[in-house]
């Protein structure tokens, strides 16, 4: 049987028993790797569309038959299995593809064997040409699997370090790095296990370098954490942020922190996409987190099929989410624990209230909602096809700073912000995968929830909130019973943009209420 070894990550190439075979054909390529990515058969009619898009009918078909004979006198008569309405790889041969190799090591939780599997990005330079349709599929699978890649260099790094192996731990902060250059969070990973390891001088070319890009990207300078790396030398007395620690639960890993203590907890569950290490990177965000400290014992986790957590093959639901929640909540050891839930981080936190009153002493939420699209008799939320729309709009630019606009208008115009905030999207999730996270929060609806919600609740929203308006939270307020409603300034969805006090001194007054 003769083994077949198709690469995808990093530019394409086909090999039989471990020769080169040498393709000319671009589409022919396209055709091959959509085909072993498919692992099955594939419709003539989907590639007729996908490779010859302005064809006619009886063209295109013309073409894909020649396309397929020329690749069975390069390949083989045996490679490929064809009938009349249908094309795949042949069961009489051994095929093995790089990209599922990659993927079964990170579902194992392999994640140094994952990222010997990532030479790189799916398709890298490749392009048959005048595909847009393929180009679009490739593009989606390329951020998908550059998301994984991302997640398991940082488990690795943050593996190697806690095990002494810094050199190793440099290694492969280096290639996170480079998959992001402009994040100094990489970049402190990669100098900190240097002056680790011992090798001052290369930490110090890395502080440069790191100093000029973000000079000629975004003409700004390095935060104090990453220049005191240097000036701290191998003690390092730098406050870095709380480690990150895994608990498994539904049978999926889950990414959390806790830091500082007290006699309550406060858990932090964000909106739509979340990353435990990315979010101290940003100024602000670290400021509301250390203030939050202050309250209580903080507790932040990743939900499932987002961040640090593990991908999931599905669109993780209000349940899931609520379950992901308790099993965090059981793995930080907590008793008593007020819920702050962010935007649609809100229905997980109601679900979980309403199903576990004796563990919740208390619950927040800002910005949120209970319904994610209108009804005749809710109508503080998009349309379901006004919110299509804008999860195209939102996936059609994401790995740039997408929606920042509209989530943080007082920071649009600042570099720094949104430079941070595109690279929290690109580790966050993939542009496929939140569109499934936000078709599920689409169509979520905890309102049936808000009436058995029996703990203290106090309710936060910006009155200019363009994401979410503030009918929602008024419609929040009004059916928990005892809740109270704040309206506060300002036209910011994140928590800790424009004026983060006022929210901070409802908090504190709050959860001082029920520590008392």
């Amino acid at each position: 049987m003769a083994l077949f070894s198709v690469r995808t990550l990093g530019f394409p190439e086909i090999r039989r028993d471990g020769r080169l075979c040498q393709l000319p054909l671009r589409k022919g390529m396209a055709l091959l790797v959509y085909l072993a990515e498919a692992n099955g058969s594939v419709g003539r009619d989907v590639f007729a569309t996908m490779l010859w898009p302005e064809g006619g009918e009886e063209v295109v078909r013309a073409r894909l038959r020649r396309l397929l004979h020329r690749l069975q006198l390069t390949l083989g008569d045996d490679v490929l299995a064809t009938d009349r309405s249908t094309v795949r790889w042949s069961s009489a041969i051994d095929l093995q593809l790089d990209s599922q190799l990659f993927e079964q090591a990170c579902d194992r939780g392999e994640f140094e064997r994952a990222c010997r599997h990532y030479p790189g990005d799916f398709l890298e330079g490749f392009s048959p040409g005048g595909c847009p349709q393929f180009d679009e599929w490739a593009f989606f699978r390329r951020e998908a699997l550059r998301g994984r890649a991302i997640q398991a260099l940082e488990r690795v790094v943050h593996d190697k370090n806690a095990a002494g192996e810094y050199m190793t731990a440099a290694a492969h902060a280096g290639r996170l790095v480079e998959l992001d250059p402009l994040s100094e969070v990489y970049g402190r990973h990669l100098i900190r296990n240097l002056l680790l390891a011992g090798d001052r001088a290369t930490a110090q070319r890395h502080l440069e370098a790191l100093t000029q890009r973000l000079h000629d990207e975004l003409n700004v300078a390095p935060e104090s954490e990453t220049r005191a790396l240097l000036d701290a030398g191998a003690t390092l007395p730098i406050e870095d942020p709380p480690s990150t620690r895994y608990v498994s639960g539904g049978g999926v890993h889950l990414a959390f922190q806790t830091y500082g203590a007290g006699r309550i907890d406060v858990l932090v569950l964000p909106g739509f996409v979340s990353h435990v290490e990315r979010v101290w990177e940003e100024p602000r965000c670290r400021a509301f987190l250390s203030a939050i400290t202050e309250m209580g014992r903080l507790v932040l986790l990743d939900r499932r099929g987002i961040g640090l957590s593990d991908r999931v093959g599905f669109n993780p639901s209000v349940d899931a989410t609520a379950q992901d929640i308790g099993t965090v909540l059981d793995a930080a050891g907590s008793r008593r624990v007020v819920l702050f839930g962010a935007s649609e981080g809100g229905p997980a936190c109601i679900k979980f209230a309403a199903d576990h009153p004796d563990r919740v002493a208390g619950l927040v939420l800002f910005g949120s909602l209970a319904k994610g699209s209108a009804a005749p008799d809710y109508p503080h939320a998009l349309q379901a096809s006004q919110y299509d729309a804008w999860l195209r709009q939102l996936v059609a630019v994401w790995g740039g700073p997408a929606g920042i606009e509209t989530f943080a208008p007082s920071l649009s115009c600042d570099s720094q912000a949104r430079a941070w905030w595109a690279g929290l999207l690109r580790a966050a999730s993939s542009p496929g995968a939140i569109k499934g996270v936000l078709e599920a929060l689409r169509d979520m609806d905890v309102r049936h929830l808000l009436g058995r919600i029996s703990v203290p609740t106090l309710v936060l929203h910006r009155h200019g909130d363009r994401a979410v308006r503030i009918g929602a939270g008024r419609h929040l307020a009004s059916h928990i019973a005892q809740a109270r409603f704040v309206e506060l300034d300002g036209a910011d969805h994140w928590v800790f943009a424009g004026d983060q006090q006022p929210v901070l001194d409802n908090i504190k007054q709050f959860v001082g209420s029920l520590a008392a």
